[in-house]
């Protein structure tokens, strides 16, 4: 039997924070994104509805239990929350504090710090960033464990070889990093843990991991795929995601979900480092970027079930497997109920899992 579990990220922007009110209006969550998407060509699936217009607030606890008990229902593991901290500043902090007091949330979970810099992206304006991330040293090190502790002391929390599992978004910007993770094992012994399992992110910034002293990788999808793998060689193409990506003129770029899932089921990883596979069910970005974004075409549950059969019969692979995402409602990566395919996604992953206990 090949023992796999599925690991979904957890976005937290959905509810209202003084700093998003400021940067793009009064009471803004994904929501807005998400609500005001339009179809951009014949059989574009938008907007993405939930089921039963399910707009929650995360900071309603029910909404939280709720998700808890769904995702577990249907064989998701666990929640890899995303975690902004910016020498001390903290955003969309209140999900994540708000489940760590509240034990009716049951699902199992682990934290990734997505440590990026915030610009206006979503609607061209890259250069204009909103807030930087910066790093420090010692002191901001151990403020940030401070803060992470009560977290890793959880019950809930997931441990691999009695450390807890912490992934770095974009180990290759953070300065001294290499230092700050020695630090970081070094004090977690003190504090009566086996360390700390580091997992550096390989996405479109990052292609490669660059600690000497991190635990593995994850590869996030379908970023590192698209960015990576996929074939730019013909220079109309490059032109037409140049003009969509800064101008918003033209078509929307397509790719085949058959594909990139192809690319991923057939990628090969060094035997001598720990990877962690990623997926994701769909992928649709036009609610917040329009003719700039990327479409992900003939994608449904049937496919992902057949792509997450082969990739759970992996034997080269570690056994979490990272899926992009639990909600990520603006860039059609979710796994939560919607009003076009209802319970479906969260259907393939139940079967998946089924038949390989029963195997």
């Amino acid at each position: 039997m090949n023992n796999k579990k599925i690991l979904a990220f957890y976005l937290p922007q959905f509810h209202a924070i003084p700093e998003n009110d400021e940067w793009w209006g009064k009471g803004f969550t994904e929501w807005r994104n998400t609500k005001k998407a339009e179809p951009l060509f014949p059989g574009h699936v938008q907007p993405r509805i939930p089921l039963n217009e399910n707009y929650y607030n995360l900071l309603n606890s029910e909404t939280q239990i709720w998700q808890s008990e769904l995702a577990q229902k249907y064989g998701v593991y666990g929640f890899c929350y995303y975690h902004y901290w910016f020498t001390g500043k903290l955003l969309l902090e209140k999900p994540m504090e708000n489940m760590l007091k509240d034990s009716r949330i049951t699902i199992p979970f682990c934290i990734s710090w997505a440590n990026e810099s915030w610009a206006r992206t979503w609607d061209g304006n890259d250069k204009e960033y909103l807030i930087h991330q910066n790093y420090g040293g010692e002191e901001d090190w151990e403020a940030h464990l401070q803060y992470l502790l009560p977290f890793f002391r959880d019950k809930r929390y997931i441990r691999i070889d009695g450390k807890p599992l912490f992934l770095l978004y974009t180990a290759c910007n953070i300065e001294r990093c290499e230092e700050m993770v020695d630090y970081w094992q070094k004090r977690m012994r003190e504090e009566g843990f086996e360390g700390i399992y580091i997992l550096e992110t390989l996405n479109a910034i990052q292609k490669d991991h660059v600690l000497g002293n991190s635990e593995g990788d994850v590869v996030f999808e379908p970023i590192y795929t698209r960015c990576h793998e996929v074939k730019k060689n013909d220079l109309f193409s490059k032109i037409k995601r140049y003009l969509n990506y800064h101008y918003g003129v033209g078509k929307v770029s397509r790719l085949n979900t058959k594909d990139i899932y192809r690319l991923i089921e057939e990628r090969k990883y060094p035997a001598q480092r720990k990877t962690y596979i990623g997926t994701f069910p769909d992928w649709d970005n036009t609610a917040r970027k329009g003719n700039r974004g990327i479409v992900f075409t003939n994608s449904s549950p049937d496919l992902f079930k057949k792509h997450l059969e082969k990739l759970f019969h992996r034997s080269d692979i570690e056994k979490y497997i990272f899926i992009n995402a639990w909600n990520e409602w603006g860039e059609g990566a979710y796994l939560e109920p919607d009003q076009h395919y209802g319970y479906r996604y969260l259907e393939s992953i139940a079967r998946v899992n089924s038949e390989n206990k029963n195997s």
